[in-house]
């Protein structure tokens, strides 16, 4: 999938301009590169940063620092250059061409953390973990990958493995000696063991539906008539002037999107065109068109009534189609004076909330996390957020579920250690420790370059 015996060399920061910019050389030869970038005679002392001019021939293209990290203790297991040089792309750009042109490779996507799984440093758990630190938008979600950075869900498939394997170990031995009789385990006992790990991937599935709402997100759409107050709305809830507000209906006319934190989980938030069975404007109703679609797909919809105007039909045609749909009733122009009574509109009580004044915003996003977790707002940080995670937990559990039920029904033990080998594999799997390169390959494409 990737050579790794070659130098490879990326941007390691993010694109645009900024004050600093780090240009990463890694491998056998990335001291010789970056003593061909700098012109420096001494070597160059590990772990510190040495100011040096770096040129690309005979033109010096920047003043930057250099810090090396001698293999093993660098981030891929091998040497590794950082060059910290001022954040302007050209610049960076000229510093990658230098470095090309003095014998290094340019990297692929993720093949610096690729290195770094391969020789150990991390497993696949952490390398994932890395790039979900690097994409995450909510704090949640960067505790979440954090802690899986640090080791813990590693840590706790580890345990489960380490007992199966002394588990397996133990029936395995019972085999090697059938004519003497001895068993190494009674059958109840090794059931009873089995249950118990079975367990241990419960307690790890238990937050997985959350986690994973917490790793990728979920779509709210902002639903209701024209002036109802869904642009104001929108724009508190993202926490800036995305959407135009005007006190003309019909401004908003296709969908507008920001991503958002609602309890730690990243929200796509869309603004859509006001509902209005009236419309005759071909681009009002192909917006309006736009807004049914969006809201059909939706995972929770997010309906604003005018609390300071009559309800319209189209407000009661809007609640009636969402009838069956995750959704959360808002009554906006609280701070005006109530044209009907927000309890008497819903199943439940509609929120009362004022764009204008924010009165109310706490209670919504309260709401909204309850509707799209189905509990309670959350602060704790998921055990388990990735879906590839939790379909190898399940299939290790259940493989564990049948062997328990072999055991526990006395059926011979080559049975049982079959179905404790495929649990254990798909433990192996989740680290990666036995993983397939296609699913290698899928993992790693999806990283940024520079990392």
């Amino acid at each position: 999938m990737f050579s790794s015996d070659d130098t490879i060399v990326a941007i390691a920061t993010p694109a645009g301009r900024g004050g600093i910019g780090i240009v990463r050389i890694s491998g056998q030869d990335a001291v010789r590169v970056a003593a061909t970038l700098s012109r420096r005679r001494q070597p160059l002392e590990p772990r510190y940063a040495t100011l040096a001019r770096i040129a690309a021939g005979p033109v010096t293209l920047d003043q930057a620092l250099l810090t090396f990290f001698p293999a093993p203790h660098s981030y891929t297991g091998e040497d590794v250059v950082e060059i910290s040089a001022h954040g302007t792309p050209v610049l960076l750009n000229g510093i990658v061409r230098a470095a090309l042109a003095a014998g290094a490779r340019l990297a692929q996507p993720g093949e610096f953390t690729f290195r770094a799984f391969l020789r150990g440093r991390i497993d696949l758990v952490q390398a994932e973990a890395v790039r979900d630190l690097v994409e995450s938008v909510t704090p949640l979600q960067a505790r979440a990958a954090f802690d899986q950075l640090e080791g813990t869900l590693t840590a706790e498939i580890r345990e489960v493995d380490a007992a199966l394997f002394e588990l397996t170990a133990r029936l395995e031995a019972s085999l090697d000696f059938p004519d003497e009789g001895y068993h190494f385990i009674d059958p109840g006992g090794a059931a009873a063991a089995i249950r118990r790990l079975a367990g241990m991937l419960d307690g790890l599935l238990a937050s997985a539906a959350h986690g994973r709402l917490v790793r990728e997100g979920l779509q709210v759409v902002i639903a209701g008539r024209p002036n109802a107050g869904k642009s104001s709305l929108f724009n508190r809830l993202a926490g800036a002037g995305r959407a135009i507000v005007t006190e003309a209906p019909g401004t908003t006319r296709d969908l507008l999107t920001e991503t958002v934190d609602i309890d730690g989980i990243p929200v796509t938030l869309v603004d859509t065109a006001g509902l209005n069975s009236a419309a005759v404007d071909p681009v009002e109703i192909e917006g309006i068109a736009r807004a049914v679609a969006a809201r059909d797909v939706a995972a929770v919809v997010l309906i604003v009534l005018d609390r300071a105007q009559p309800l319209a039909a189209d407000d009661r045609r809007l609640l009636e189609e969402t009838e069956g749909q995750p959704r959360v009733v808002v009554a906006n122009k609280c701070d005006r004076e109530a044209a009907w009574d927000p309890s008497a509109v819903v199943c439940g009580t509609a929120i009362e909330v004022s764009a204008e004044t924010r009165q109310g915003l706490d209670a919504l996003r309260a709401a909204l996390a309850g509707a799209l977790t189905g509990r309670e707002p959350s602060r704790d940080v998921p055990a388990v957020t990735n879906t590839r995670h939790v379909a190898l937990l399940e299939a290790g559990r259940a493989a564990l579920e049948r062997a328990a039920a072999a055991a526990g029904a006395g059926i011979p033990e080559e049975f049982v250690l079959a179905d404790l080998h495929e649990a254990r594999g798909a433990l192996e799997e989740v680290t990666g420790r036995r993983t397939p390169d296609d699913v290698l390959r899928e993992i790693f494409a999806r990283f940024c370059i520079g990392k």
